[in-house]
């Protein structure tokens, strides 16, 4: 893909990094093997000297993280004893000297490791601590949805050879089918990546219509994004409260886009909506 984690969702945690602790730099990256982690993206430096860098487990501020799977921080990079001094020419070269390193880690494991750094030998306090994981958490979350959302498009794909979905699967099929679609669709506002969310889209739209075309006499309808999203989630039997918090809106805004949707397609009823969507190819 064009944009991957580290050029999407990484440089917005640094950016708010900065502007939430008032550090002058950060930067941070993704594991690249099971124990090196790669300085991918990097925000107020004045050389390149960190960008590329690849820090091991247990070395340097960020290894020790890593090692440790905790906050780590020093107030004087390089007088300190309290981490080895691999990295010393990279860090002098920058002129950094006061340094937290926060571990990036989904599910136990650890994914990378994100840095904030002042140019003096200042002791950090709790609002720069706060900030820092702060950040490591969005990153956290983004990798948890896109771990998610790799898992179901994963899911949504059939075998190159295999029959179409209709004559494939069962009643308990198609629900995991209708299941996959539903969770696609409320997890496509929580992904920044471009390339990812046009994927997709597209691949929402093949398991709307993997039933066949639009239904012989079904009315042609559009419907707005979310009121699709809104239909998902009544179809896998959610009330409007539970729409709204898989959703992440208000139990009103449901309301109105259900209502909504209803008028488009004709519905006098929740599941008549759900009935003339999936006739409308809108839904699986």
């Amino acid at each position: 893909m064009p944009e991957s984690v580290e050029a999407v969702e990484m440089q917005a945690a640094l950016l708010r990094l900065r502007r939430t602790s008032g550090l002058p730099v950060a930067f941070g990256g993704l594991l690249s093997d099971s124990r090196h982690t790669r300085i991918a993206e990097v925000n107020g430096a004045r050389t390149a000297a960190l960008r590329g860098l690849v820090i091991s487990s247990g070395s340097g501020l960020g290894g020790k993280s890593m090692a440790l799977s905790r906050p780590c921080a020093v107030t004087d990079y390089h007088s300190s004893r309290r981490i080895s001094h691999e990295y010393d020419t990279a860090v002098a070269a920058e002129g950094l000297r006061s340094v937290v390193a926060v571990p990036v880690v989904v599910r136990r494991e650890v994914r990378g490791v994100l840095y904030g750094a002042l140019r003096e030998p200042l002791t950090l306090g709790d609002r720069t601590f706060d900030a820092a994981v702060a950040a490591a958490r969005d990153v956290e979350q983004a990798l948890v949805v896109r771990d998610e959302v790799r898992r179901l498009l994963a899911a949504s794909r059939p075998e190159p050879d295999a029959p179409g979905a209709a004559e494939a699967a069962g009643a308990a099929a198609w629900e995991d089918v209708r299941e996959a679609h539903r969770e696609l669709r409320a997890l496509m506002p929580k992904v920044l990546d471009p390339a990812l969310r046009d994927e997709l889209l597209a691949v929402c739209g093949r398991l709307a219509s993997a039933t066949g075309a639009r239904e012989p006499g079904a009315p042609e309808v559009r419907l707005a994004p979310r009121e699709i999203d809104v239909l998902a989630c009544v179809a896998a039997g959610a009330t409007n409260a539970v729409a709204a918090d898989r959703l992440g809106l208000r139990p009103e805004t449901v309301k109105g886009y259900l209502r909504s949707a209803m008028r488009r397609l004709g519905a006098h009823t929740r599941l008549e909506a759900v009935v003339e969507a999936r006739r409308a190819g809108l839904l699986p």
